[in-house]
């Protein structure tokens, strides 16, 4: 039986308050969204996928010493996890070129990148999450520069641990988007999620650009196959997750 306060409803999670105020409840949907909720529809059995990925993430980057906010899931679409207050910033990580990263710089889908680039973006629908200099984030005062440099530092050890994870699963992990929030005591924790829907995978098996496309690409571009392709990375990781952990 699900809480009765909602505290908040996204495009693909809805967070209800609990009995212990440090601790709010997530439902993962079979919701679907692409281009700022401009696409709109459903991935059959999304919820329960992507709460399992999470949680398998979020346990193999705890055990590596990443703080997240993931306390445990009391069932297959829902998440416990601790209270944050979340800080208005989208930071991807890029392994590949893809994305509006080819749009926007003319390279090509698929070029390696020589070092792991990391990008900010404010988290607001309205302006589009439009991409932020760091001057910019000081402008806007949403964090100290500290605070943006160990947010840095957390995003590009995340990257790490789950490239070599994703490659166990014969996936690579082109890019992400991470959000992260402050906990009671004021401690930067990774929140939100690690799923098909914020990151690009790609099987490292399959050469051919759209049939190798295992995330919500499949989604935005209407290459068919979505929810096989979610379950098929489910699989994978929990095939190599008990390994891991």
């Amino acid at each position: 039986m699900l809480p009765t306060q909602k505290l908040y409803e996204g495009k693909a999670k809805i967070l209800y308050l609990t009995e212990d105020a440090d601790i709010l409840l997530t439902v993962y949907k079979d919701d679907a969204t692409a281009f700022n909720a401009q696409k709109r529809g459903q991935i059959k059995g999304k919820g329960e996928i992507n709460c399992a990925i999470a949680r398998s993430l979020f346990e193999l980057l705890e055990k590596a010493g990443i703080p997240t906010h993931y306390i445990d899931c009391p069932a297959s679409d829902r998440m416990r996890v601790k209270a944050v207050k979340i800080i208005p910033l989208e930071v991807v990580v890029r392994n590949v070129a893809a994305g509006s990263l080819c749009r926007q710089t003319g390279l090509s889908e698929g070029k390696v990148l020589p070092f792991p680039l990391v990008e900010y973006y404010l988290k607001n629908d309205e302006l589009g999450d439009p991409l932020l200099t760091r001057p910019r984030i000081e402008l806007l005062k949403i964090i100290s520069e500290a605070e943006l440099a160990a947010i840095e530092q957390m995003a590009l050890n995340i990257n790490r641990h789950l490239q070599e994870f994703f490659v166990k699963c014969d996936i690579t992990l082109v890019d992400f988007k991470l959000e992260f929030g402050k906990d009671s005591q004021q401690k930067i924790i990774l929140a939100d999620e690690i799923s098909p829907d914020t990151c690009r995978l790609w099987d490292i098996a399959e050469s051919d650009p759209q049939a190798r496309v295992l995330d919500k690409d499949r989604f935005r571009r209407d290459l068919g196959g979505v929810e096989s392709a979610y379950q098929q990375v489910l699989e994978r990781i929990l095939a190599k997750v008990s390994s891991a952990l």
